[in-house]
């Protein structure tokens, strides 16, 4: 399934942090946080300004990027966990 996100959207594969401590513990999943860190998968072609000109993208596909926590939402699809939300949720690109 293709899914291209629609004006300023992005969609983003969430990457997991570690579960295992340096000390060699195992968390159980219920102990992690919600991933802030992820893959940039489809962008959509961005937003217009009040003029109608369209305001490119910043983030493109392949960027590694840190988001808000609680800013998008979570689909699956083919089995696969990832995450849409607004470029506005993007907080930095990991370089």
């Amino acid at each position: 399934m293709n899914l291209k996100p629609l004006s300023s959207h992005i969609l983003i594969q969430p990457l997991e942090d570690e579960k295992i401590t340096k000390s060699g513990i195992v968390l159980p999943e219920n102990a992690s946080e919600k991933p802030t860190k992820g893959k940039i998968v489809a962008v959509g072609l961005g937003k217009k300004d009040d003029k109608g000109q369209l305001i490119p993208m910043t983030v493109k596909v392949g960027d590694v990027v840190l988001f808000k926590k609680y800013g998008p939402d979570e689909i699956e699809m083919d089995g696969i966990k990832y995450l849409i939300g607004d470029e506005d949720d993007v907080l930095a690109i990991i370089e």
